[in-house]
Formats: C-alpha cells, structure tokens, sequence
C-alpha cells in the first residue's frame, strides 16, 4: 500500500517489497539518463528556479524524471515511445496516481526539450510558483 504523509513532502513510500527493486531502478537511470533527460537536468540545475530539484526520484511505486517535493511538482521527459497506445494508457495511469498523492505532472517531449527549452522552463518555473 502506497502512503503520503502531506505534512512531510519528502516522504513518499512505495510498497516494501518492491521499494529496492525500484531503487536500483533509480540509480541505474540516473547513471545512464537520456540526452533529453541530461538536456534538462542541466538546465534545470543552471536556471536558478529558486526550489530544488531530484532526479529519477521514486514517489510511490513509481520513479519521476523530475521531481521538486516542495511545490509538489512532477517532470516527466517523453521520448518517443510514448506514442504507443499502451504507454499512453500506462503514462495517464501513473499521472493519475501521483496526482492522487498530492502532485501535479507535467510532460515534455524530447523535441521540446531540444528546440523550445525556455518554453519547457518557463512552464516548469511557472508550476513550481
């Protein structure tokens, strides 16, 4: 059973079980992130948003791109086999849970990150006020 204790933001716990599997999951990620998913993270690093940020950080049983615990805010980056129905419906599902927990999403494509990055941090700064 998934529990949010909302008075602690850094507190998501994922089901025990499955908690180091999505660990390792996690630091493998963060190890080898996509070139969309460095683009940002460096961006997000150098662009002063005035919260911080986590990466590959695991809320739930799920793993976000991108995550900012005070303002309660997900980042996901989608490459493009987020255009196959079942990863759609596999994506809205994981949204809806998060959402459940207290967090609001927002997703970027890959190309968005490449060719309209201020676009993508002006949302994001946007979101986190």
């Amino acid at each position: 059973m998934v529990m949010f204790d909302r008075n602690k933001a850094n507190y998501c716990y994922s089901d025990p079980i499955l908690y180091p599997l999505l660990k390792e999951h996690a630091k493998r990620m963060r190890e080898c992130p996509t070139e969309a998913e460095s683009t940002l993270w460096l961006h997000l690093q150098q662009s002063r948003m005035g919260k911080p940020f986590r990466r590959q950080y695991i809320i739930g049983d799920n793993i976000a791109d991108f995550a900012c615990l005070p303002a309660k805010l997900v980042v996901e980056v989608d490459g493009a086999y987020h255009d196959d129905l079942r990863q759609q419906y596999h994506d809205q599902t994981r949204t809806h849970e998060l959402e459940r927990l207290g967090f609001h999403v927002v997703r970027f494509t890959n190309d968005d990150v490449f060719r309209r990055i201020d676009h993508v941090l002006e949302t994001i700064k946007t979101k986190i006020q």
